[in-house]
């Protein structure tokens, strides 16, 4: 039977307005896992939480296998009949979104994909931002979508502050301004934009985790990257790297538990 760990995190922002805050759900990397008949366990312990919305940091499918997409849209839709939900592109999503169906059999079933949540009322954010008020907390979700060539093997080039503004724009104001980002490799530039909160996945933490924020290899074959997994902090800002709720091709994990992240800001 598949598992996953639930992770608590809380942190304080000044963007906070009342005493409540607010909670949210991450979800990364599921990659078409299931835990139970329908996910059914993974979204009776969302339900336990009752965030005030679910955040997706990209990467609930595998980029060449259809069964994935339609584990994803299950659970999505069943998610969004009580929570707001924000989604942002990881690279596997990316790569047939970018696609044409001549180069790629599975373009088609993407944008079908795509059609499907967002009539169900998902919150597709292709650099794009939504807002949402939480009590007397507003909340701006920014989807942070970066072309291929930042997760090329073995290297990818920098990610300057120019480019994400180019990309997104500026953080709102007194707004709590959430970025969800799946690459975690740019951390230091997520700062530097000025987000609140910042949530990645991507790294499925390091394959071989050795403690809370250390990790043995990223994607690009990095070893021992910076920002692998776990809790990062500047200031009044965070970063918040999950380990995967999921993986694919090559499903090891040492010392390193799949991860549901629940995430309360707080005054």
């Amino acid at each position: 039977m598949k598992r996953f760990k639930t992770v608590h995190y809380t942190v304080h922002s000044d963007k906070i307005k009342d005493a409540r805050g607010v909670r949210f759900a991450v979800l990364a990397d599921l990659h078409g896992v299931e835990f139970g008949p329908d996910n059914k366990r993974l979204i009776e312990a969302i339900d336990k939480y009752r965030p005030d919305g679910i955040l997706v940091a990209g990467d609930l499918i595998v980029r060449n296998d259809r069964k994935t997409m339609e584990t994803a849209a299950f659970l999505l839709k069943q998610f969004v009949r009580q929570y707001p939900v924000y989604y942002v592109l990881g690279n596997h999503e990316y790569k047939v979104y970018r696609s044409n169906p001549e180069e790629n059999e599975m373009a088609e079933d993407y944008q079908e994909y795509e059609r499907e949540l967002r009539a169900a009322g998902v919150h597709m954010l292709h650099n794009e931002s939504g807002e949402l008020w939480i009590g007397k907390n507003r909340v701006v979700v920014h989807g942070l979508e970066i072309p291929l060539i930042y997760y090329k093997k073995p290297f990818s080039p920098k990610l300057h502050i120019e480019e994400v503004r180019e990309l997104i724009g500026e953080p709102e104001g007194d707004s709590l301004n959430v970025l969800l980002a799946h690459s975690p490799k740019y951390g230091n530039t997520y700062f530097d934009w000025g987000a609140d909160l910042i949530l990645s996945g991507h790294y499925h933490g390091g394959i071989v985790r050795f403690g809370r924020r250390r990790g043995l290899l990223s994607p690009q074959l990095q070893p021992f990257p910076a920002f692998c997994c776990g809790d990062f902090h500047k200031g009044n800002q965070h970063m918040l790297v999950s380990a995967g709720i999921g993986e694919h091709t090559i499903p090891v994990r040492i010392h390193n538990p799949r991860e549901l992240l629940i995430v309360d800001v707080r005054r």
